[in-house]
């Protein structure tokens, strides 16, 4: 099955050169490559002009795999509560990035909570507007697209768990892409202070402090859930390191800073 773009034109250039032009400039901002493998990348999800530079630059400097699990947010409520897309592909401008059918089946017989799902994802911005600058990096890299709507903390640890070990145990290294945004629509002094406290469980690799952090203090980052997943997920897979990359708001570009979204930009190694 080939799942369509549904945010081109809007999130990002809908003509291919004019959006790998764009692509390869925020990727470009990220100059000094990692050297240790990425285990885990979290990155925004907003229109290029907002989000792509953090996003870009994090990408950039990451060290990824070419198999690549990319964990979302849901923010159409449709679909499974852990939806995976298990085949097929899919389409952005200019190609394609390719569904790994064998680790989407590996991760399925993980856990039952997974499902083989596409109706969470046909709506869904929060991946897509990642796949130009993974295809930008290697146009061979295939993709296991999972959108996540449980707010259970047990069912996140227990999923997060179960694809570490899954990932850990598979016959091909694979890295997890994270798409998240911070806070949303609050003043700039807010969302920073807001924002450096989930930050600071994230790159200390607290996914519990994490999702405990975000709900008690009434963060609005749109992607905790796919975060505190990836987080349990990457302790599996060895991780020991997290880094705050870069972080912005959308008042840099709008020039409102009463009204901000918050992007940040994090590697997991």
């Amino acid at each position: 099955m080939k799942r369509q773009p549904v945010v081109a034109g809007r999130f990002y250039d809908a003509h291919p050169e004019k959006l790998y032009a764009m692509v390869d400039a925020f990727l470009g901002l990220g100059k000094d490559k990692d050297e240790e493998r990425t285990v885990l990348a979290m990155v925004p999800h907003a229109g290029y002009v907002f989000s792509g530079a953090v996003c870009g630059k994090t990408l950039g400097m990451a060290n990824l795999e070419q198999t690549v699990l990319l964990l979302g947010p849901n923010h159409t409520g449709r679909g499974a509560q852990f939806s995976v897309w298990n085949e097929g592909d899919w389409n952005i401008p200019g190609g394609s990035m390719t569904v790994d059918q064998e680790l989407a089946e590996v991760l399925l017989a993980a856990d039952k909570t997974l499902e083989a799902d596409t109706a969470a994802h046909m709506g869904e911005h929060s991946l897509e507007v990642i796949l130009p600058f993974l295809r930008r990096l290697d146009p061979f890299t295939t993709i296991v697209p999972i959108s996540i709507s449980s707010s259970s903390h047990d069912s996140l640890r227990q999923v997060g768990q179960a694809i570490g070990q899954a990932l850990k145990s598979f016959d091909r290294p694979v890295s997890i892409v994270v798409s998240s945004d911070m806070s949303h629509y609050i003043t700039y002094d807010e969302a920073k202070k807001k924002d450096s406290l989930a930050l600071e469980a994230v790159v200390t690799l607290d996914p519990a402090g994490l999702f405990s952090t975000v709900r008690g203090n009434n963060i609005s980052m749109c992607g905790v859930l796919p975060m505190t997943t990836g987080l349990y997920a990457a302790l599996e897979m060895g991780a020991t390191h997290g880094e705050l990359v870069a972080y912005a708001t959308s008042g840099e570009v709008s020039g409102d800073f009463d009204q901000v979204v918050g992007y940040a930009g994090v590697l997991v190694s």
